[in-house]
């Protein structure tokens, strides 16, 4: 095969960490074919980078910036139509509105033309990767791995207990699903208990060992609200071997749950002895802004995360946008929300450069996928995104204004998003 090279003459930002981005104007993104697709080959001012390839394919983008492909680290694909229902409260939410949604998704042929749908949804708003909440019914994780483009983890919810007639399964049910579900997508599979009170501590303990011995992915809800966390700890106190539980991580942590593989969703609640043990166990936290923020903001209202807390105590934690409880599917609104809610609760640092880092990178990294994308560097896979290109000197101004004209309180997910490639080719336009 001969080498082909295909140059985007655009502007380009790159995510480095999460104080620092690089923002190169008039740029050559230049991508090289290989046999699994192109991978970036080099970028640089144009100026100097043209001269070198002669008889290349140029795409102009110049009115346009790349950036890398989001990762969306927690949501549930199978609750997009009840993102937008009332949230007074997360335990009434779930029973009122998302489990009899959910229940539909029994249908094999639902859940098919649903997730060809929910596909092109995730590209028009530039993810191409995260981890990703089904239903129960494991043919809802197929439906997602095989029709959703990118770098995906995916899990079944286990509701063995505590969960309505229609959403309910046998221990032997659950683990059944584990079993094959994980020994036929491996790496990509996420054993996915729903949160402690809907799945048996013993399906929890199998299910780890399961996941573990397979090298497959978990996650879990922890400390949402704190309602749910009374609820929790009030049931797990009456379960023989945790009547001295005195936090909700630990329930985890008995039942081998935690991992360097393993990712908690929210984790807003967290004490010190608990954040200790996050870190202790490499265990990582889905930060989810939309989905938390206040009702008025078509939030749950769970609360402001922490996210300096968890940093000083060494947990390793990414953004996730948390459909349906988050109401917009765009990482866009995420990192908004981020940056918005900090900005108001009067905490520095939340800035759109330290958005970026968990939106891409950080999320890339928690998948074990930090060395070929995540980010736009020579030799990466050449997953990336274009947006009109916005005026400012630096990255965080940049960010910035490509974030302003975009009002809190609006009814769809903000993208500006004109295309997404994915290994160098075009999966959305």
């Amino acid at each position: 095969m001969s080498t082909v090279y295909k140059i985007f003459l655009c502007d380009v930002l790159n995510p480095v960490t999460d104080t620092k981005a690089k923002l190169t104007r008039q740029a050559a993104l230049v991508l090289k074919r290989n046999k699994s697709g192109f991978k970036i080959h080099e970028i640089g001012p144009s100026k100097t980078i043209l001269p070198k390839y002669p008889n290349s394919v140029l795409v102009d983008r110049s009115s346009m910036l790349a950036m890398p492909g989001f990762f969306d680290m927690h949501f549930h694909w199978v609750q997009d139509d009840v993102r937008l229902m009332p949230k007074d409260s997360l335990l009434e939410w779930l029973s009122k509105y998302t489990w009899p949604y959910e229940m539909k998704f029994k249908s094999k042929k639902y859940s098919k033309e649903k997730a060809k749908k929910f596909s092109k949804e995730l590209l028009s708003v530039g993810t191409l990767g995260g981890a990703i909440y089904a239903s129960i019914h494991g043919h809802t994780v197929d439906d997602a791995l095989e029709n959703f483009v990118g770098d995906y983890i995916a899990g079944n919810v286990l509701m063995t207990m505590n969960s309505p007639k229609g959403l309910s399964q046998t221990r032997e049910q659950a683990l059944t699903l584990i079993e094959s579900l994980s020994a036929k997508w491996g790496n990509a599979y996420a054993m996915t208990p729903r949160f402690a009170p809907t799945t048996h501590p013993d399906v929890m303990k199998a299910g780890a060992w399961l996941a573990k011995k397979r090298g497959s992915f978990i996650q879990t809800h922890l400390s949402e609200s704190e309602n749910e966390i009374d609820y929790v700890l009030e049931m797990y106190k009456q379960m023989e071997g945790f009547e001295n539980t005195d936090n909700y991580t630990d329930i985890y942590r008995k039942c081998g749950v935690l991992g360097s593989k393993t990712i908690m969703g929210h984790g807003i609640h967290l004490s010190k002895g608990e954040l200790e043990t996050l870190a202790k166990t490499k265990t990582v936290i889905a930060h989810c802004p939309t989905s938390n923020a206040p009702v008025k903001d078509k939030g749950l209202g769970s609360g402001l995360f922490d996210f300096k807390k968890t940093e000083k105590a060494g947990v390793r934690w990414a953004l996730a946008s948390d459909i349906g409880g988050g109401p917009f599917l765009s990482m866009f609104d995420v990192m908004q929300s981020f940056v918005q809610q900090n900005a108001k609760a009067k905490v520095k640092g939340a800035t759109y450069t330290k958005a970026l880092y968990r939106s891409t990178r950080a999320g890339a990294e928690v998948l074990g996928l930090s060395k070929k994308t995540g980010a736009l560097e020579e030799g990466f896979n050449a997953n990336f995104i274009f947006v009109p290109s916005p005026k400012g000197k630096t990255p965080e101004e940049a960010l910035t204004n490509l974030h302003k004209p975009f009002k809190a309180k609006r009814e769809k997910s903000l993208s500006v998003v004109s295309e997404a490639y994915f290994n160098g080719e075009v999966v959305y336009s």
